[in-house]
């Protein structure tokens, strides 16, 4: 089995691509060992010293590290992807899906503007982000400021305040002009 890996724009996060399909039913984030153990390909990455989280997308898997050295844990990621791939073993435990989708917050008055912004962030934003090893969801919208979750290489990014005001705000500016902002959630 032959594993690629990608640099992202998060320097603390690499992207690997098994070559096959990870997680098919939504992306999926592990942010601690305790979330991770619904799942084994999850529960086995944070066995490796350094890793803060986990995020599974379609086909890839992004890894995130404390300040620890890619040189030490590139091997070991590598091969704990390898070994659950050869294994069989399935992506989660049952049915929990780890830290899923928070609920949305926003006035039903509101539904056709929430409708609009989550087309064009499923339609514009996303697959560019995937790209990058990450995801961004709505989370909520209030007083024309739109809240986004940012997960995978997105969480923590250095350049996602840049991606997030020059790009995906003045996306949702330029479509609805009730939009004043756009923010980052945890």
């Amino acid at each position: 089995m032959f594993i690629q890996t990608e640099a992202t724009p998060n320097p603390a996060t690499l992207k690997f691509l098994p070559g096959r399909v990870v997680y098919d039913d939504g992306p999926l984030e592990f942010r601690s060992e305790a979330e991770a153990a619904a799942s084994p390909l999850a529960a086995a990455l944070f066995t490796v010293p350094g890793v803060t989280s986990v995020f599974f997308g379609y086909d890839f898997i992004t890894v995130t590290k404390n300040d620890s050295d890619w040189a030490r844990l590139k091997p070991a990621v590598l091969g704990a992807i390898m070994e659950h791939f050869m294994s069989g073993a399935p992506i989660l435990a049952g049915a929990d899906r780890g830290s899923a989708d928070v609920a949305e917050d926003y006035d039903p008055a509101d539904e056709e503007t929430v409708a609009t912004i989550k087309e064009l962030l499923d339609t514009r934003v996303r697959p560019a982000v995937a790209a990058d090893g990450g995801d961004i969801t709505f989370r909520s919208f209030k007083d024309g400021v739109v809240y986004l979750n940012m997960r995978g290489a997105c969480a923590g990014c250095p350049s996602s305040t840049a991606t997030l005001r020059h790009g995906i705000q003045n996306l949702l500016r330029h479509f609805l002009p009730e939009v004043s902002e756009a923010r980052a959630t945890s």
